[in-house]
């Protein structure tokens, strides 16, 4: 049993001598784990690397083995983000979710297709965000925990919505949610399209998408949100402050 595709590589963890774990996704295979031998030496460890694209091969005997990865690189994006503490938040975060987010050997090619240009345009900077935090509502719909945005269930209204609801995941206008708007979370327009958004929406919409992964999608495997994504949504709250100190 083999297949050879472009891969995101997730996760790698060391292995024996030398050697190492790796969870790579495509989109055909979605997230698959394999040994890559040779992946934590001094002369593989750099493609290795959470974040970056590499034409991947697998090879196991039996289609349910672990089986073992060759690769050769195609984008560097982990080296391209080093020098940039956001980026790398980013680059870091985005591998975590889907790792610890996506079952194991299931196809999500809208997932892999967004995040695969995510990552492309990563140099941009804060100006990806937006497009982060699209990509996690996507990946929450793509497993079956989708928001509704579309309108209001207590008014009806398609326009003016402005929260979420805890509970049922389902957009509020402000009337709708009446006196129990401090229970809501915040639903940042660049959630509906409106725009690219800002420090202060940013740091909501992680708040929201964050939420819902940790309910939904974390807790039922009885584990916490990956410290890279919980660090990446306190720098951009801290940038949020920052602009509202300014």
């Amino acid at each position: 049993m083999d297949w050879e595709a472009p891969a995101i590589i997730l996760d790698v963890r060391p292995f024996g001598e030398g050697d190492a774990i790796a969870t790579v996704m495509t989109e055909a295979h979605g997230a698959h784990r394999g040994l890559a031998r040779g992946g934590a030496s001094r002369g593989r460890a750099a493609l290795w690397q959470p974040g970056n694209l590499a034409q991947v091969r697998w090879v196991g005997r039996l289609s349910d083995q672990l089986g073992s990865f060759t690769a050769e690189l195609i984008h560097p994006a982990a080296a391209l983000a080093m020098d940039d503490a956001l980026q790398l938040g980013m680059l870091t975060a985005a591998c975590a979710v889907a790792e610890g987010a996506l079952p194991e050997r299931e196809a999500h090619p809208r997932v892999f297709d967004v995040l695969l240009h995510l990552i492309a345009r990563l140099s941009r900077g804060s100006a990806m965000l937006a497009e982060q935090i699209r990509w996690e509502a996507l990946l929450l719909a793509d497993l079956g925990y989708g928001l509704d945005l579309s309108s209001c269930p207590v008014t009806g209204a398609t326009e003016g919505l402005v929260y979420v609801s805890p509970k049922s995941g389902r957009a509020l206008s402000a009337d709708g949610a009446g006196t129990w708007a401090p229970r809501m979370l915040p639903l940042p327009a660049l959630l509906l399209g409106q725009g690219e958004g800002d420090p202060v929406q940013w740091r909501d919409g992680l708040r929201l998408t964050g939420y819902f992964l940790a309910r939904d999608v974390f807790g039922l495997r009885h584990r916490p949100l990956p410290l890279a994504r919980q660090a990446l949504y306190d720098r951009v709250t801290t940038m949020a402050g920052t602009e509202s100190d300014a």
